[in-house]
This record gives C-alpha cells, sequence and structure tokens, in this order.
C-alpha cells in the first residue's frame, strides 16, 4: 500500500559506499530504476526474506526494479561479518544478485543520511520514526520521492508490497 509522497527527491543523491567500498550514491547503483531499499543482516529471523528480495529483482528488474540490500548490525548484532562475509553468504546462500551497499547504521546519533530521510516516512499502520528491526523496507520512484514503507514482517512477497512495485513501475 503506497503512502503519501514525501518530498525527499534527493534521496537518491546521498553519498554511500557499495559494498567492496566504492563511493557512490544510491543514485549511481539504481540508475534510471525504482528502488526496494531494505536494512538487511545474515543471522536474523527474517534473513529467509533474501530469497524473495532476489524473486522480486529477478521478476521486476527488467521492467525497472532495482532491490538495494545496506547491511546493519544494530539489531541484536545479528550482521557481524565483514563486507567480503556479507558477499559470499549472500551469493552463496540466497543467489543474491541485487547491489549491497557498506555496513551502515540506520538508527542513532550515528544514522545514515539516508535513512534519516527514510525514517520520517509512515508504514503500512502510519508509523513513523526509527527503523524497528532488519528487512524493513522502502519504495522510491525513480525521481527519489519515497512512495512507500514496509514493516519487517512484511514479506518481499507480500501482495501489498508487489501491489506498489507494480504501481510505481506503471507512473514512471
Amino acid at each position: 500500500m503506497a503512502v503519501p509522497e514525501t518530498p525527499t527527491a534527493d534521496a537518491l543523491d546521498v553519498s554511500i559506499a557499495r559494498l567492496d567500498g566504492t563511493p557512490s550514491t544510491l543514485r549511481e547503483i539504481v540508475g534510471p530504476n525504482v528502488a526496494l531499499v531494505v536494512n538487511v543482516a545474515s543471522r536474523c529471523g527474517l534473513t529467509p526474506q533474501y530469497e524473495a528480495l532476489e524473486r522480486l529483482q529477478k521478476t521486476y528488474g527488467e521492467a525497472g526494479l532495482t532491490v538495494v540490500g545496506l547491511p546493519c548490525n544494530q539489531f541484536g548484532g545479528q550482521e557481524p561479518g565483514t563486507s567480503e562475509e556479507i558477499a559470499t553468504f549472500c551469493s552463496t546462500t540466497y543467489g543474491v544478485t541485487f547491489p549491497l551497499t557498506e555496513k551502515i547504521e540506520v538508527n542513532g546519533p550515528h544514522r545514515h543520511p539516508l535513512y534519516q530521510r527514510l525514517v520520517e516516512t509512515p508504514d503500512e499502520r502510519g508509523r513513523t520514526g526509527d527503523i524497528a528491526w532488519n528487512f524493513e523496507k522502502f519504495l522510491l520512484d525513480r525521481d527519489g520521492r519515497i512512495v512507500a514503507r514496509f514493516s519487517p514482517p512484511t514479506t518481499p512477497d507480500n501482495p501489498r508490497v508487489i501491489s506498489a512495485v507494480e504501481d510505481v513501475l506503471k507512473s514512471a
């Protein structure tokens, strides 16, 4: 379910390094595509969502969707690995082909600037503010406007997520 657009078109222009440490921006990572931005972790009960995220990437990638995983170790230390360990785990365990960024913080005084913008958007229940847990999802249109936020237990293959992705892709 899409929420009202938040005037944050510059969310795509925030600096963030790729998983290999190469400086970049979200816009450079996703190109002209719609983005589904997800804080991820390798040792979480929700980690199997990687499989559904990869299916979304494969299903909608050619239509203009890029899933982006942002590793975060702030929730129970569930992403303790190095960048190389994260890359290996994601590719060998779940066949992840979508881009991953450097490990970041999504809450607190060292919250990444991207998440300073994202947390202002309400989720499907109207909740704004801090990220609740791993695998919270944000859908951004091609201009970087945040059009939907989904709580961690809302799986990537949930009909609300699929519908929001399809709607944004159609309107782009």
